[in-house]
């Protein structure tokens, strides 16, 4: 539909065709991109619109996926734009429920005409339409949120890197050179989350037993620690003075989800989202690595050089996915003891054993029930293979009487990164002290209400941690324009 110049409603606010009521304003949130002046005044004169026209303005609408306007037979049905910038909205004023963001549009006609909704006329009011009327109900608004498909957040969210990156490029500032990857727990709303709720059957936490109040969440553990105790501080469950294992407390069981994002940080200007993800509360944290390290390559169109995560990623594929023979990246995660003892490797990337002998790899053979599958060596003792030298173990092991040590490692080079990376160097310690940029994502995510959304289904939980990503990396793109237009003004 062709849309009518907005100085046509200027010059003739009390005396325009009702037609012109019924189009709805220009698609795509166009009139966000067009100058002030150009707005009805009363848009005008609303703080609350310019505030938004700033902050949320820079997004590509036109872009945006748009939605059937025959849909279901609705003449008139709402814009996934509108709603998508609603949505924003309903999160930077702390809304709590689709209903408080009807009422807040309701109370402000200017952003309920910038947002483009469609327009209920009333030529009695001041505006020319019925707000109340303009607007679905609350229900309608919550089904749009679980019915849109996350992949049209996603482009939105490509847009912000995009809009940053556009930014810092006359800055000479990186960014993402190095990120970090983190996840954040999600409490499903359901009463065996809350431990005031009765419940009959005493089984709060029984994976078997779904809530009925979400179908998609999951049961799952924060444990308190990703490392096991050091050696210094006594077993859970010593051999001279057992200790019930139900006793043991290993982390915080939740119904619910986990959010998994990679973050990089500009130095002295804020933290950036470059992915997210979001799955049921019983995948481990490896789980989003892949699908976050894709998308984080398709957006900034290279390969992070360095990362620095938690203990709980301390796997070889993620100490090779940035080893590389053109730079010195390397991913500074803390080590994570398997086994008895500290490994070691010779030149040609042979385990030793314990008396420092270079283990042969007497085969390999493909891990397929794992994660990740993967080709896996097994690696033997060299006075036993290819054959017995007649030789006796130097520091007489006690398996050497069963044939020797023998090791099952991955062939692939992490699996010897992660021993010999230098954890105590300086520029591991520089890395790693980037893991404060998701910590500050996750602070501002919480502030937002990521923790405990209330929602009862996990398409709309996805689709609104995405819109709470877009609109810190909003946040954070305001703030280097403001700081920029500071930097370049002239000085008195």
């Amino acid at each position: 539909m062709t849309s009518i110049p907005i100085i046509t409603w200027l010059n003739r606010f009390r005396q325009f065709d009702r037609a012109f009521f019924k189009s709805k304003p220009p698609p795509s949130l166009a009139v966000w991109t067009q100058s002030a002046v150009q707005l009805p005044s009363f848009v005008q004169q609303s703080p609350v619109a310019h505030r938004y026209l700033e902050l949320l303005g820079p997004l590509p609408w036109a872009d945006f996926p748009q939605r059937d306007t025959h849909l279901n037979g609705y003449d008139q049905p709402i814009p996934y734009t509108a709603f998508a910038a609603a949505c924003l909205i309903k999160l930077d004023q702390h809304l709590v429920s689709m209903g408080h963001l009807r009422q807040y549009l309701v109370d402000h006609p200017a952003l309920l005409w910038l947002l483009g909704f469609p327009l209920a006329v009333d030529l009695r009011l001041p505006w020319g339409f019925n707000t109340e009327a303009s607007l679905p109900t609350q229900r309608h608004l919550t089904r749009m949120l679980r019915q849109i498909p996350n992949t049209f957040f996603q482009t939105l969210l490509d847009s912000t890197i995009t809009l940053i990156q556009a930014e810092l490029a006359d800055l000479n500032l990186p960014l993402g050179d190095c990120i970090d990857m983190d996840t954040k727990h999600i409490l499903a709303w359901v009463r065996q989350n809350n431990p005031k709720a009765y419940l009959k059957n005493k089984l709060r936490f029984d994976k078997n037993k779904q809530p009925t109040g979400d179908p998609d969440c999951r049961l799952g553990c924060k444990r308190r620690r990703n490392q096991r105790a050091s050696s210094k501080e006594p077993p859970p469950t010593p051999s001279d003075n057992p200790v019930p294992a139900n006793t043991i407390s290993v982390g915080e069981y939740y119904w619910g989800y986990a959010s998994g994002v990679v973050a990089t940080k500009i130095p002295d200007w804020g933290e950036v989202v470059l992915a997210e993800l979001t799955q049921p509360f019983d995948q481990p944290d490896v789980s989003y690595f892949y699908p976050l390290m894709a998308a984080t390559e398709r957006r900034l169109g290279f390969r992070p050089r360095y990362a620095a995560f938690d203990a709980a990623y301390d796997s070889f594929y993620i100490h090779e996915y940035f080893h590389s023979d053109d730079h010195d990246g390397f991913a500074a995660i803390p080590f994570v003891r398997r086994g008895g003892y500290q490994r070691s490797f010779d030149a040609q990337g042979l385990p030793l054993c314990q008396a420092g002998l270079a283990m042969p790899l007497k085969y390999t053979f493909q891990a397929k029930n794992t994660l990740f599958p993967h080709q896996r060596g097994r690696y033997v003792c060299p006075l036993y293979f290819p054959e017995k030298n007649g030789q006796s173990c130097p520091i007489n092991h006690k398996r050497w009487p069963k044939g020797g040590c023998s090791s099952t490692l991955a062939t692939s080079i992490g699996a010897r990164l992660r021993y010999q990376l230098d954890r105590s160097s300086d520029r591991y310690k520089q890395v790693y002290n980037q893991r404060t940029a998701t910590e500050r994502i996750n602070s501002q995510a919480v502030e937002l209400g990521i923790e405990r959304p209330k929602l009862r289904n996990g398409q709309a939980i996805a689709n609104i941690n995405t819109l709470i990503y877009i609109l810190i990396n909003l946040r954070t793109l305001q703030r280097i324009r403001r700081r920029k237009a500071t930097l370049l003004q002239p000085v008195a």
